[in-house]
């Protein structure tokens, strides 16, 4: 973690610490100093450190404490000011506390953070042979340790919050990305600007967002974060960043200039002003201090029971439900607190437009069962600022029960784990059956629809950061992350991928066509499914990251988008290794094919379902919204929808029995489709459905095709028409979207 080193912010240091206020919590500047406030609520005393050019330490005690709060105010002090915090207290492992003055800590609300994390014996608050012994480590820890940086965080310019673009559920199409890795390698944005906030603002880069159509970009976490110890001994770094240390500081390694804050204020801007939304990854669930044997970095020292979960039967360790070391304690109302006042910054004062919270069970805990009326997920609801934002759960932790998919209560969207396993196995071969697909791809209303939410409670994914790209999908039966320097142990090794005959990269034209047409078919699903779509990016590219799924501290080539118009030309070989090539080979069908499902869910009603599908009979002046056949014409039978293997599904989704009002209250109206899929790799025959459901179709989309014919809003002129009854020929692997022509004949 580096930034240009900030002015030291004052000449005359304070002889004391005056009395102040306990409220807003941090170290806020008001124009003549700061007031300086701090939850450690069992500390005996609490400093704060403020360090000269030279780096030399001045302490100040604060003076006073109001329900848990130290707080105190130094005149004088303004922004560029580097400081820390030091909490005394009792060292007592086997009563959950473990303060200890000589560990600098980082404050918990500090705006901006400058310097790195040293791996050196000195972070580590116990004696360094035994975490569980009352022998505390008495080295100053702060040579190795991360500076705070005041900040006049008053908004300068336009509000960031000012033109949100508001995007309905019912459209949106999310895009996870890297800030760095998504324009590390992007030859069109200057040198200076790549990997940054800035650079994810440059026109080029909002170009292809726009050209693909998406309406919102889920940033991977953009706190401030350090790595592990342990990777940077081995060379590495967590180049995720779900190993937060500051839950208001943008993490200053993806700034270009020495102000994070504004930078990352003008790129909410500059993306608001292009229709997009800023999603965050955010990680309340566990910190950088990891467990136990971890560092002491800032809430541990500062109240080590308060702000972890420990377990009751011994308060020396962690319960540890994200497999991270800890888990944030959301029982503690001064974790609500903290959890709350950073979520509303994010908005009200960076601008951005909600939240993908990770392990988000974990949140949820109450104490150790999950608890949809959770204290955390009851102030989220109530909280008129966070109410109107969108909210995002990642509904699993590792714990007991952890699995969570469908749980969480209105207005949440969720990650649908249960979507991403079926799509894969099914057109992976792996399996799952027709029933299971059928719900996934109408919303998942099995999930969803218990609880009064739409289909657009179920964010669809395919691929995320977390496992293979969708080009490694179809490319690799097994996972190789031996660049972790884990042995290849970590990661998930049940990951329903196909590598379609050959592990990796090859030559033979039938793999790679068998592999074109298994990827062109996951993401025609994914855009055709009812329900909110995630994208991940780079997979319009066919981004490989070489077969591994587990790419956390891979801050290389590995995991930096390859851009298809070339690397930067001023780009050494010597930065790192070469970016995998595409192991299915390059397709330039893949941005059409996505683009154009996105143009053509935009204006079509149809596909972006407002509720529920009831199915049901159909007849003349009466179809049901959804009508599921076999590939001979005739209606499924209850034996077909129960059967353990997909072959073929096709759908009828009725543009004529649709959820929608006009004003007045008068129904509206919209295309009809036919939906086929053929997972299976052998050739079928498919029996167009006739009368009521219709006359006459006209192909919009046949996944197999090697060329751009066919493809959504890429045809102007005449498409192919077919009629009812006709037999088509359906490639394996292929989906195929054909819009009906003669919706007069079936109302």
């Amino acid at each position: 973690m580096t930034t240009p080193s900030p002015t030291c912010g004052i000449v005359d240091f304070p002889d004391r610490a005056r009395p102040g206020s306990p409220e807003p919590l941090g170290v806020r500047w008001d124009g003549s100093g700061v007031n300086v406030a701090v939850a450690a609520p069992n500390a005996d005393a609490v400093e704060i450190c403020l360090f000269d050019a030279q780096d030399n330490e001045h302490r100040y005690q604060l003076p006073e404490r109001d329900g848990g709060v130290w707080h105190g105010y130094l005149p004088g002090v303004g922004p560029g000011q580097r400081y820390g915090l030091r909490a005394h207290g009792p060292y007592a492992p086997d009563r959950g506390l473990r303060y200890n003055p000589a560990k600098l800590l980082v404050d918990p609300y500090a705006r901006l953070l400058t310097g790195g994390l040293v791996p050196h014996a000195a972070i580590s608050g116990f004696d360094e042979t035994d975490p569980y012994s009352v022998s505390s480590d008495g080295r100053d820890s702060a040579p190795f340790v991360p500076r705070c940086v005041v900040v006049d965080d008053r908004p300068a310019g336009a509000d960031p919050a000012a033109n949100r673009p508001g995007t309905p559920w019912l459209d949106t199409i999310l895009y996870e990305l890297h800030v760095k890795g998504f324009t590390q390698r992007h030859p069109d944005v200057p040198a200076g600007h790549r990997g940054t906030y800035a650079g994810l603002a440059h026109p080029a880069v909002i170009d292809h967002l726009r050209t693909l159509g998406v309406t919102a970009v889920e940033l991977l976490p953009v706190h401030a974060n350090l790595s592990e110890p342990t990777l940077t001994r081995r060379g590495l770094t967590n180049y995720w960043g779900y190993n937060t240390v500051g839950f208001f500081a943008p993490h200053p390694d993806y700034a270009a200039t020495d102000n994070p804050v504004a930078e990352f204020r003008s790129m909410v801007r500059e993306l608001h002003a292009a229709g997009i939304e800023v999603i965050l990854d955010v990680v309340f669930n566990h910190t950088a201090e990891g467990s136990e044997r971890g560092p002491t970095l800032s809430l541990r020292g500062l109240d080590n029971a308060t702000y972890y979960r420990v377990e009751p039967s011994d308060p020396r360790r962690y319960r540890d439900v994200t497999g991270c070391g800890n888990t944030l304690n959301t029982s503690s109302p001064h974790v609500i607190k903290l959890i709350m006042d950073s979520l509303r910054y994010w908005i009200t004062e960076m601008g951005v437009d909600g939240y993908r919270f990770d392990l988000a069970t974990a949140l949820a805990r109450n104490p150790d069962s999950f608890d949809p009326a959770a204290p955390l997920l009851t102030a989220i609801h109530a909280d008129p600022v966070l109410s109107t934002v969108k909210i995002i759960a990642e509904p699993w932790d590792v714990g007991w029960g952890g699995y969570q998919v469908g749980a969480f209560p209105a207005p949440w969207a969720e990650w649908n784990g249960r979507y991403r396993d079926t799509v894969r196995a099914v057109w992976t071969q792996h399996a799952s059956g027709m029933a299971d697909l059928g719900y996934r791809i109408t919303g998942s209303s099995d999930l969803y629809q218990h609880s009064g939410r739409r289909p657009w409670a179920s964010v669809n994914f395919v691929t995320a950061h977390d496992g293979f790209t969708l080009a490694d999908l179809v490319s690799y039966a097994d996972k190789h992350n031996e660049a972790n320097g884990e042995g290849n142990h970590d990661g998930d090794a049940h990951n329903n991928s196909t590598n379609c005959g050959v592990e990796g990269p090859t030559d033979c034209p039938d793999v790679l066509s068998h592999r074109r047409r298994t990827r062109r078919a996951l993401l025609a699903t994914l855009l055709l499914s009812a329900g909110v779509p995630m994208l991940l990016a780079g997979d319009e590219f066919g981004r490989s990251q070489g077969g591994n799924n587990n790419a956390y501290c891979q801050d290389n080539a590995i995991s930096w988008m390859r851009w298809p118009h070339g690397a930067p030309a001023d780009e050494s070989p010597a930065r790192g290794p070469a970016p995998a090539a595409d192991p299915a080979g390059d397709d330039p069908m893949l941005l059409p094919l996505v683009s154009g499902l996105v143009a053509l869910r935009r204006t079509s009603r149809t596909l972006r379902r407002q509720a529920f599908f009831h199915g049901g009979p159909s007849s003349v002046g009466a179809l049901a919204d959804i009508t599921w056949f076999r590939a001979d014409g005739a209606i499924m039978l209850d034996t077909d929808w129960n059967s353990p293997l997909v072959h073929t599904v096709v759908a009828h989704l009725s543009g004529r029995a649709l959820p929608w009002r006009t004003s007045d209250g008068a129904p509206v109206t919209g295309d009809s489709f036919l939906l086929i899929l053929r997972p299976d790799p052998g050739e079928v025959t498919v029996v167009l459905p006739g009368e009521p459901w219709a006359r006459t179709y006209e192909l919009l989309l046949d996944t197999s095709a090697e060329d751009l014919a066919g493809f959504p809003g890429t045809l102007d002129g005449q498409r192919r028409v077919m009629h009812a009854g006709q037999e088509v020929q359906v490639t394996g692997r292929t989906v195929v979207l054909l819009r009906v022509t003669d919706q007069h004949q079936t109302r």
